[in-house]
């Protein structure tokens, strides 16, 4: 016997990838709606941003939402107020919690209007999460400028901690794996920490912003002492064959990861690099180094910029 198509036995949920674009000028963003984040800003015929395609799982977290911590914590261990607390982690070849719960959960559109876009998920509790959060990210795109603000409200009844990144890699015109040696960088820091295997050893370093061409240069480093300029906003400048960027990042964002993709696949080694803002430093759930926390209906918010000059 056939059933009816609007049985329940006939009904499935939506499999297609989900996804809300908006334009400015020549400028064309996407934000893919597992996760949250950066799947394309494309200019003209630049792809600024070094995305993905629809409906794949992008390689190092490109693009991403890290939320309720960036980066790793080492083990998946920490601990809140005397109590001991062991998130999942990755396998036992990395057995680290990396770069927070949501760029796998599902995001929904707030809001829209032309040239912006605002989405939004829950942060339920879960294994060695024992708090709940509402997150949302607003997008707005302009010509020559892209502007994202990351909202976070404790929905729970506790004080919640948390930190807060986001992940995406910037080209500027390098068309295969290798090309970012080309590329020219600056980063507005003062101060590296000394890592080993992504994760502190306890030590800092002195950190040259001033890197210049990048050409060999292997870079994943946590930098923080950032330089601001009078408007309170640090300016990391990336320039290349395609053009000139400036990311920004306002005072709510105290470190920034600079990683030149060297240990991605082969297909996507070093042709863009990130540029990482985050509230806190790798382990910092363990360590206790600027973990942010929100009381009970209490919200905060961080944003950063992008700038582009076409060449």
């Amino acid at each position: 016997m056939s059933l009816p198509p609007s049985s329940p036995e006939q009904l499935w949920p939506a499999t297609e990838p989900r996804e809300a674009e908006v334009t400015a000028g020549d400028a064309r963003l996407v934000v893919d709606l597992r996760g949250g984040g950066l799947r394309e800003l494309v200019v003209g015929g630049w792809s600024v941003v070094d995305g993905y395609p629809a409906g794949t799982v992008p390689a190092g977290r490109r693009g991403g939402v890290l939320l309720p911590w960036p980066n790793r914590l080492r083990g998946g261990r920490w601990s809140w107020r005397g109590r001991d607390l062991q998130l999942d982690v990755v396998s036992e070849a990395s057995p680290n919690a990396v770069h927070g719960l949501v760029t796998a959960q599902r995001w929904e559109v707030l809001a829209q209007r032309d040239g912006a876009v605002t989405v939004g998920t829950t942060i339920e509790q879960r294994t060695g999460w024992p708090f709940r959060l509402a997150a949302a990210v607003d997008y707005e795109l302009a010509p020559g400028r892209l502007t994202v603000t990351v909202r976070v409200r404790n929905a729970g009844e506790d004080d919640a901690p948390f930190g807060a990144g986001m992940h995406p890699y910037f080209s500027v015109g390098a068309d295969a794996p290798g090309g970012v040696a080309a590329a020219e960088l600056s980063v507005p820091a003062r101060t590296a920490l000394v890592l080993e295997g992504g994760l502190p050893t306890g030590g800092s370093r002195p950190f040259d912003g001033a890197i210049g061409t990048i050409g060999e240069q292997a870079i994943d480093t946590a930098v923080t002492d950032l330089v601001r300029d009078d408007d309170g906003w640090a300016r990391t400048r990336l320039s290349g064959p395609a053009g000139a960027l400036t990311v920004a990042v306002d005072g709510a964002w105290r470190w920034l990861q600079v990683y030149t993709g060297d240990t991605l696949p082969a297909d996507q080694r070093r042709r863009s690099v990130a540029v990482e803002p985050m509230t806190c430093p790798p382990n910092a759930f363990a360590d206790g180094v600027d973990v942010l926390v929100v009381a009970p209906a209490e919200t905060w918010s961080g944003s950063w910029t992008c700038e582009w000059t076409p060449a």
